[in-house]
């Protein structure tokens, strides 16, 4: 952990304070986050569906709005919406522990969505252009942060909530204006280069933007193919909770051996993600780096797999261990996959761009990624009824494991055909002498 922090000294303010922002945008997010179904449900009342009601509604917000966050990030700079954002984050997280009406708690929750798709994009486009060469390490730093940030919140989250949830909500909402007062303070302006600026050299409309990026096929091919990994990597969150409580009931066991899965991820993350990339970085070319990570989430469906095929003890020490060890080996590998393509991955969008419009390339990039992670998580859950019905468990772990490998090659192939290139700039036409 020290040599994380002695790298991020190296790095700009704006790089470090991004950082930083990040980390505390994490903890307040997941310190509340986790317990609100809880409290929606119990304290509130709520019928199940009007529970994912509202949480559908955070989701929604967030995935449908991360192209237009990323747009007006491009098009006014990456300060102001980081700030907004932020500032949004404050009185949807205040609102949702003071009211108890549903229209308030759908407008506070889609105010939490709108938030994150305000500030995601720009935090991004950021750290990529003031980071320069260095954008990839810069990007595995981050990421030791976003988990540090993930697995703290609901640590401190259990704590408040177990005074109460509303405690949790005005703590979280305080620390995100805590936030939004430094950020004004301290993180300098930035605008996107040239962002706004038609081949006319004029201001160039919002509909132009999204066509220049949607007519990028390189970019649509390559964010197709990394939605398998985040399609994976959400599974820590479905599918292996929900084998560890099949396996090992609801008790306290079954709560220790989820806790390990997250306690793994997390974990493993801050202690190797930077050891990581700097071996990625000299073993294997930008453009193969995700396909590996793609590959290794893919395998890590394998120790569950294997484990179906072993006589499930009655009860005591062997099945806890059966419970816990394969999905927490699973764990492990999914964060070490998402260690090795997670900052490739956030440099091959900068390339793909072209250094241009990043913003909002990490915009259409995080919808694409939500639809498909939406998609994979119903098709995950059929597969998971699937094989309860069948008695087939092993087929949940084999569709994961075809989907791994299908990514993969995918993105490998897009490498061997040169598609992952930056795009050649534009030719400038000469100017004509009389």
């Amino acid at each position: 952990m020290k040599g994380t922090v002695r790298q991020v000294r190296f790095y700009p303010r704006s790089v470090q304070l991004l950082m930083v922002n990040q980390f505390t945008i994490n903890l307040g997010f997941y310190m509340l986050m986790p317990y609100l179904a809880a409290h929606l449900s119990g304290t509130l009342g709520l019928a199940g569906w009007l529970v994912g009601l509202v949480l559908g509604v955070r989701n929604f917000s967030q995935q449908g709005m991360f192209l237009v966050g990323g747009t007006l990030a491009d098009r006014f700079g990456y300060k102001p919406l980081i700030v907004a954002g932020l500032m949004l984050r404050i009185v949807g997280f205040a609102t949702l522990g003071l009211v108890d009406s549903l229209p308030a708690l759908l407008a506070a929750s889609a105010a939490t969505g709108l938030a994150g798709a305000l500030f995601n994009p720009a935090v991004r486009a950021y750290l990529a252009a003031d980071a320069g060469e260095r954008r990839v390490e810069a990007f595995a730093l981050f990421n030791v942060f976003y988990q540090a940030g993930i697995l703290l919140g609901p640590l401190v989250g259990m704590v408040l909530t177990g005074v109460g949830f509303r405690l949790t909500c005005l703590v979280a909402a305080g620390i995100f204006a805590l936030l939004s007062i430094v950020q004004i303070r301290a993180l300098p302006a930035r605008r996107a280069d040239g962002a706004e600026t038609g081949q006319d050299g004029g201001r160039e409309s919002v509909l132009s933007q999204w066509r220049g990026v949607v007519a990028n096929p390189p970019f649509l091919l390559f964010s197709a193919a990394m939605t398998g990994s985040y399609v994976l990597s959400f599974q820590v969150y479905l599918a292996l909770p929900l084998e560890v409580r099949r396996l090992g009931g609801e008790g306290t066991s079954g709560t220790a051996a989820v806790a390990v899965l997250f306690a793994v991820s997390g974990l493993s993350t801050i202690l190797w993600q930077t050891k990581v990339t700097a071996w990625c970085k000299a073993r294997r070319e930008p453009g193969r780096a995700p396909a590996l990570g793609l590959l290794t989430m893919g395998a890590a469906f394998v120790p569950l797999l294997i484990a179906t095929a072993l006589p499930v003890p009655d009860g005591g020490a062997g099945r806890w261990l059966l419970a816990a060890v394969p999905p927490a080996l699973s764990a492990l590998l999914l964060a070490l996959g998402t260690m090795i393509a997670y900052p490739f991955e956030m440099d091959t969008i900068v390339r793909l761009s072209g250094d241009r419009l990043v913003a909002t390339h990490y915009g259409l990039y995080n919808t694409v990624c939500g639809i498909g992670i939406t998609l994979g998580n119903l098709l995950t859950g059929a597969a998971l009824d699937a094989a309860r019905s069948a008695g087939v468990s092993a087929l949940p772990w084999t569709a994961l494991l075809a989907l791994g490998l299908v990514c993969a090659a995918a993105l490998y192939g897009l490498h061997r055909t040169g598609r992952l290139k930056p795009p050649a700039p534009k030719a400038q036409a000469d100017p004509v002498t009389v």
